[in-house]
C-alpha cells in the first residue's frame, strides 16, 4: 500500500522533475511515510493499553475528576516521550520529570504526585505482563518539606456561625465541621439519606466505598431549621438560594465559603479544612487514630496521619505528664 502510493507520486512529478530529484523524493517519501506509519502503530497500540488501564480504574470505583488527572498525566507522558510504552525506559521517565519540574515550575509535590500516577500505571501493566519490567520501579518517591497544614479555631467557626445570614449556609459550616465528610460526598447527599433520631447519614465515599459519619446535635438542629424554612421540592440536601433551588455542586459550596471567608476576614476559607479541623481536634482529645481513620473514610493510616497535626501545646503537656 505504501509503495503504491509513494509510486503514484513519483509518476504525478515526472514531468516537473528530472531522474535525480524523483529518485530523491522517493527516498525522503519512503522514509517520512515509514515513520508516520510506525508513529501511528505505536500510538494506536499505547491508547489500547491506556484504555484498558482506565478502564480497570474505573471498575475500582475512581472518580470523573481522578479518571481525568490520570489520563492527562499519562498521555502527557506518552507525548513527550514519543515511544511504544514497552520501549520506555527508567531515563525517559526521569528526562520527562525533570522537563516538567523545569518548564512548569512545578513544585516537588506536583512533581511526585506525577511519578506515582506513572508507577501506578507501569506497575498495573507489569502485573497484567503488558510489559516485562515497570521502567518507574527504580524512580524513588520525590522528597518534599513537611508543611503544618493550617485548621480552624474553636473561635473561627464560631465566628462563622454567628455572621451567616441564612439557615442553608449555618447547616452548610455544622455539617462540615461535625461530620469531616468530603465535600464531594455531602453534595450527593439527599434528604432522606439523614437520620435525625440517630445523628448520622450513609455517604459514598472514594472508590464507591460506603461509610456512616455522624453529626452533634447543634449540627441537627440547624439542618432542621434549614429543611423547615425550604418550600422547593428537590429531594437533595442543600440546593442553591435562589429559584429553581438545584443541588448545589462542589463549585458552588467552595464559592460560597470563599465569599464567607472575604466577608469575615478568614484566611483559605474551605470545605476540606473542615475535615482536617475535625482531624486534628479527634486526635487532639484522644481519639484511637484507628478511629479517626474509619471516620474519615482512608484507605491507609498515614492518609489520616497527614490530616491529624496534634497541637504543640498538647504534646509539651503529655512530655510532662509521662516523662517530666
Amino acid at each position: 500500500m505504501l509503495e503504491k502510493i509513494i509510486k503514484n507520486i513519483i509518476q504525478k512529478m515526472q514531468n516537473t522533475l528530472n531522474n535525480k530529484q524523483l529518485k530523491y523524493l522517493s527516498i525522503v517519501l519512503s522514509k517520512e511515510l515509514n515513520a508516520m506509519l510506525k508513529d501511528n502503530e505505536n500510538n494506536k497500540a499505547n491508547r489500547d493499553l491506556v484504555e484498558i488501564f482506565i478502564n480497570s480504574k474505573k471498575l475500582e470505583g475512581c472518580s470523573d475528576s481522578t479518571i481525568k488527572y490520570y489520563v492527562s498525566t499519562i498521555e502527557s507522558m506518552l507525548k513527550f516521550i514519543n515511544k511504544k510504552i514497552n520501549e520506555i525506559d527508567t531515563n525517559d521517565l526521569r528526562n520527562y520529570l525533570s522537563n516538567y519540574q523545569e518548564k512548569n515550575n512545578s513544585s516537588k509535590v506536583t512533581v511526585d504526585n506525577i511519578r506515582r500516577i506513572l508507577s501506578s500505571f507501569f506497575s498495573w501493566l507489569e502485573d497484567e505482563n503488558y510489559i516485562i519490567k515497570s521502567p518507574a520501579r527504580r524512580i524513588k518517591k520525590i522528597k518534599s518539606p513537611s508543611t503544618i497544614k493550617e485548621t480552624y479555631s474553636d473561635e473561627e467557626l464560631e465566628i462563622m456561625r454567628d455572621n451567616v445570614d441564612n439557615y442553608r449556609d449555618l447547616a452548610l459550616i455544622d455539617i462540615l465541621a461535625s461530620t469531616g465528610m468530603r465535600v464531594g460526598e455531602l453534595v450527593k447527599l439527599n434528604i432522606d439519606d439523614i437520620d435525625f433520631y440517630e445523628r448520622e447519614c450513609l455517604v459514598i465515599g472514594k472508590g464507591n466505598k460506603e461509610r456512616m459519619v455522624y453529626f452533634d446535635a447543634k449540627t441537627k438542629i440547624h439542618l432542621k431549621k434549614y429543611l423547615d424554612s425550604r418550600n422547593d421540592n428537590n429531594n437533595s440536601l442543600f440546593v442553591s438560594l435562589k429559584s429553581p433551588h438545584k443541588r448545589i455542586g462542589i463549585n458552588g459550596i467552595e464559592a460560597r465559603l470563599r465569599k464567607i471567608g472575604q466577608k469575615l476576614n478568614i484566611k483559605k476559607l474551605h470545605p476540606h479544612k473542615f475535615r482536617r479541623t475535625l482531624a486534628t481536634i479527634a486526635i487532639d482529645k484522644g481519639m484511637p487514630i484507628e478511629q479517626v481513620q474509619k471516620l474519615l473514610g482512608h484507605e491507609k493510616i498515614d492518609t489520616t496521619l497527614k490530616y491529624a497535626m496534634v497541637k504543640q501545646n498538647n504534646v509539651k503537656t503529655a512530655h510532662q505528664k509521662y516523662i517530666g
